[in-house]
């Protein structure tokens, strides 16, 4: 919602000062100028790029028009669920979870908190290191050496598309030249017109210049912003369990072992310790 808002802003911005400072805005209207340019920048954004970066691009567009899923709810029912699954292993020991991470959608800690099942990637990182918990097999240290290569290649992943967008929006202001040197061209093998045609024609080259920098710093570019703030939120739920699970490893309570996940958080989406407190409580009822 806020990418249609600013792009009005924008819009009317430009444009409208355009018009009010005596502007015509007919003559900012180039289809043939908008060809050029979009077309040779969508046409670069393909030779650039493998399928798989294109792929991932055009998934992750569609979610700068919707709102974070990374709320304050969202980060107390992780905690939560995370306090529920270390106080079965402190009562009923490690094995007593072997069905629930095992199958996750079927269990009865899960599913009370459909929010965190909904997202498939954090709910299969949390039960890959609560069952290699259950196996018993390596140390803490051992432990997070792993979940910190795995968030790596997590963020690597997703900072594709940050990537793709932000070399396309580096790309247009240099294809408005070529489109304004195109009609610079076209200009100058029409210098036989009268001086009336011939500044029109230098107005439409002109026009090239401008299209280029207002799609690239107007539109394109703060889109490869938006991509990179919800890649750095979506982080935050793993680090949230990696430092809840490394707790539980060292031996702390399941109370404290979430009050550390708890302290990793954005102090603008964490909640307090007696809101968490509060909200284990009335889950666990």
């Amino acid at each position: 919602m806020l990418v249609i808002v600013g792009y009005l802003i924008v819009i009317f911005s430009v444009f409208g000062g355009f018009a009010l400072a005596g502007g015509h805005l007919a003559t900012l209207f180039q289809p043939v100028e908008l060809l050029m340019i979009g077309g040779g920048a969508v046409g670069a954004f393909f030779v650039g790029n493998t399928s798989k970066a294109l792929k991932a691009t055009m998934k992750a567009l569609p979610s700068v028009l919707k709102s974070s899923a990374y709320t304050k709810d969202m980060y107390m029912e992780l905690m939560a669920l995370l306090y529920d699954i270390l106080a079965k292993i402190r009562k009923e020991g490690l094995m007593a979870i072997e069905g629930d991470i095992e199958k996750p959608d079927e269990s009865p800690i899960f599913t009370k908190y459909p929010k965190v099942l909904a997202d498939h990637h954090i709910v299969e990182f949390m039960t890959d290191y609560l069952r290699l918990m259950v196996a018993g097999n390596l140390n803490a240290f051992e432990i997070e050496n792993l979940m910190d290569n795995e968030i790596e290649t997590h963020h690597q992943e997703g900072e594709i598309p940050v990537h793709c967008v932000a070399k396309l929006g580096d790309g247009l202001p240099a294809f408005g030249i070529v489109a304004a040197v195109m009609g610079v061209v076209h200009t100058m093998e029409s210098v036989g017109i009268p001086p009336a045609e011939l500044g029109k024609l230098i107005a439409v080259a002109l026009v090239g210049t401008f299209l280029g920098i207002l799609l690239a710093y107007g539109f394109v570019s703060p889109l490869s912003s938006v991509l990179e703030q919800k890649l750095h939120e979506s982080s935050k739920m793993f680090q949230t369990v990696k430092v809840t699970l490394l707790a539980s490893l060292n031996g702390y309570a399941p109370a404290l072992a979430v009050e550390f996940g708890r302290k990793v958080l954005y102090s603008t989406e964490r909640p307090s310790f007696s809101e968490l407190e509060a909200h284990v409580k009335q889950k666990g009822k």
